[in-house]
């Protein structure tokens, strides 16, 4: 019997896994690295064991670190939650060797699936559809594309796309390199790549009697960098083809039946526009998309987790699929900057639903509450650090109606005040807005077809930064009511500059008897520190403005603005010389391919930083000699850190 249980991860799976662990009357333990002592889900634990250290490595990959801190705490029992040792057969034999209860499947069926060479192998024999697995050796021209793939991991970690054959040794080093150093197992595979298919996953649910749910289908299609960025059951592919949810139903259940399966669990295919599919991994797990399959049953996976552990039944038959969820991932990245992850403090991370709009009525004339849903792993205050991955939060809405469920979902990530760290906030929003995303053609391809979506125009931009400096000279005129620059006769105007990725925007405006005087039709109606109201072209909009150091957030209905005010007097010693490559964010070198002296052209790769679980290149900024080399291979940088330094001569 389970009374407290130990939850093996971090961030939002452990807060989601402790919140269903309370609802059941179990205690929960966590544990923390040093990055992560101040994260809410520390404090949320009944205990929490410190490991020492900040990387996963040091910390959440130290299976020995893991079950001593159980045995400390006076848990029971194990659970995973997803990534780390979720899927490591060695981590949950030991648990159980421990006297621990495993929330997890057998060990022989992590093993099974842990290699995704013999997991195909394995799936073919038991008649579920298969890719051909082509060893680089056998790759021809006719094959091409090609996806190189781990195959001890996923994620994105380890997976390159080939379309010349002269390539692909370096991307297999390549790969090979990201995979070992991601899963401590450098194997690599080829299979023929779909440019444009759908990729669909069936959740399974098994217990120890036999009974095998095939509990619903999702699709993940829309992915960049081969990591999924929207999710969404059911399945608009599915939905559209009459026959294809009973075939990937049987097929899942096989590919479980195949392995004795128990516990909750994922099988993933591929899948083209007219619903053939094909067998890509089985993830042995609990995925990070699970909300929408809960949404659309009215099950909690994670209690059910506990339940199979504990040798409880399943009922013969799973719930029916009803209604429709949409799951958004939200990272801190840059979008500006090749949607980089970034690192940095939050100050404030609010997303909220409005309680105004009540309940949408569906075609029927039947009320169905659109609801909204937040597993998040961070509040305000907390450090996004460079050591995990830089997901802040999913946002999961539900309702009868797939369009309205988009909008809905859409509109409270734009209602959301984030500052602090850029995120993919408003491309996400774009995404849920797009026409072919609403029509549901979601195939992987999305990006590549229509593009990655725009950042705010640059009018919009300009009225946040005159907002922005209204209320900055708000705040240094009070208490008195005389505006910042005040002159009884017409006088310079006022400039205030802010940077927004690489543009600076200045911003030049003054006062005169018949109030300010700035570029376009602008009419200032109320200001202070937090707020400005502008009337902008006839249209009266208010903007909240919140400054912090070094970073001012505008947000209002035209969108939210991040503006980087720039000191007018800037210490020498704090510039950076030209040509200098400098880290876009705190990680460990990896790779050096350069030394001193080298002639290099632009673009060309000369260091590999490795940080927030993605290997990252830092390429010449223009053709030109090393002059400088300073960093070297295992050393840990800072983000603004000069790496090196090329010019036009040594």
């Amino acid at each position: 019997m389970i009374t407290s249980v130990l939850v093996a991860n971090r961030g939002e799976i452990a807060r989601r896994i402790f919140r269903t662990a309370r609802s059941l009357g179990l205690s929960t333990v966590a544990v923390y690295s040093s990055a992560d002592a101040r994260m809410p889900f520390v404090d949320e634990a009944d205990a929490a064991v410190h490991l020492p250290g900040n990387t996963p490595g040091e910390t959440y990959l130290r299976s020995d670190l893991i079950i001593d801190a159980a045995r400390r705490a006076g848990a029971d029992a194990v659970h995973p939650g997803y990534g780390f040792l979720s899927e490591n057969a060695a981590f949950a034999q030991a648990v159980i060797d421990a006297g621990l209860t495993w929330t997890g499947p057998p060990v022989d069926a992590i093993s099974s699936m842990g290699s995704k060479i013999e997991a195909k192998k394995l799936m073919a024999a038991a008649g579920v559809p298969v890719l051909a697995e082509l060893t680089p050796a056998e790759v021809s021209t006719d094959d091409l594309p090609v996806l190189v793939k781990a195959s001890a991991g996923g994620g994105g970690r380890g997976m390159r796309v080939v379309s010349r054959l002269e390539d692909l040794a370096a991307e297999i080093d390549a790969a090979s390199a990201e995979a070992l150093s991601a899963f401590g197992d450098g194997t690599v595979f080829c299979e023929r790549y779909l440019a444009t298919g759908r990729h669909i996953e069936v959740q399974v649910m098994a217990d120890r009697h036999g009974t095998i749910w095939a509990v619903g289908d999702r699709e993940c299609s829309i992915q960049r960098r081969h990591q999924k960025v929207i999710e969404e059951a059911p399945s608009p592919l599915v939905e559209r083809i009459p026959s294809m949810r009973a075939e990937l139903f049987d097929a899942a259940r096989k590919a479980a039946a195949a392995i004795n399966y128990v516990g909750a669990g994922t099988v993933e295919f591929l899948a083209d526009e007219n619903g053939n599919f094909y067998f890509l991994e089985m993830n042995t797990r609990l995925q990070v998309e699970h909300p929408v399959t809960e949404e659309t049953t009215g099950l909690d996976l994670v209690a059910l987790q506990f339940a199979v552990a504990a040798g409880d039944s399943l009922t013969p038959e799973p719930p029916p699929t009803v209604g429709h969820a949409i799951e958004v991932r939200l990272y801190a990245e840059d979008p500006l900057n090749d949607w980089r992850p970034q690192t940095g403090h939050l100050h404030r991370f609010a997303i909220a639903d409005d309680p105004q709009r009540g309940n949408k009525v569906a075609p029927g004339g039947e009320k169905f509450p659109l609801k909204v849903r937040v597993d998040s792993g961070v509040e305000d205050g907390s450090e996004v650090s460079p050591y995990y991955d830089p997901m802040l939060a999913k946002v999961i809405a539900y309702g009868s109606d797939r369009a309205a469920v988009a909008r809905r979902l859409a509109g409270v990530l734009e209602r959301a005040t984030i500052h602090g760290v850029g995120t993919n906030r408003d491309l996400l929003a774009w995404i849920l807005r797009h026409p072919a995303f609403l029509a549901g053609d979601t195939d992987t391809a999305f990006f590549d077809k229509h593009g990655v979506g725009a950042g705010p125009d640059d009018a919009v931009v300009r009225v946040s930064a005159l907002a922005a400096a209204l209320a900055d000279a708000a705040g240094w005129a009070a208490p008195v009511r005389v505006p910042s620059g005040w002159r009884n006769l017409a006088s310079q105007p006022q400039r205030k500059s802010y940077r927004m990725g690489d543009v600076v925007h200045e911003v030049a405006y003054r006062y005169s008897r018949d109030g300010l005087i700035a570029d376009g039709n602008i009419t200032l109606l109320d200001s202070s520190p937090e707020r400005v109201v502008l009337e902008v072209d006839g249209v009266r909009r208010s903007f909240a403005v919140a400054a912090y150091d070094g970073i001012t957030c505008v947000d209002s209905s035209l969108g939210s603005v991040a503006l980087h005010p720039v000191e007018r007097f800037v210490d020498p010693a704090d510039q950076v010389a030209a040509g200098s490559l400098v880290a876009p964010m705190p990680g460990t070198v990896i790779r050096v391919g350069v030394a001193v002296g080298d002639v290099v052209k632009q673009g060309q790769p000369l260091l590999w930083l490795e940080a927030m679980k993605m290997e990252h290149t830092i390429a010449a900024p223009a053709d030109g000699v090393v002059g400088e080399l300073k960093a070297e291979a295992g050393q840990q940088v800072e983000v603004g850190a000069v790496l090196a330094v090329v010019g036009e001569d040594a």
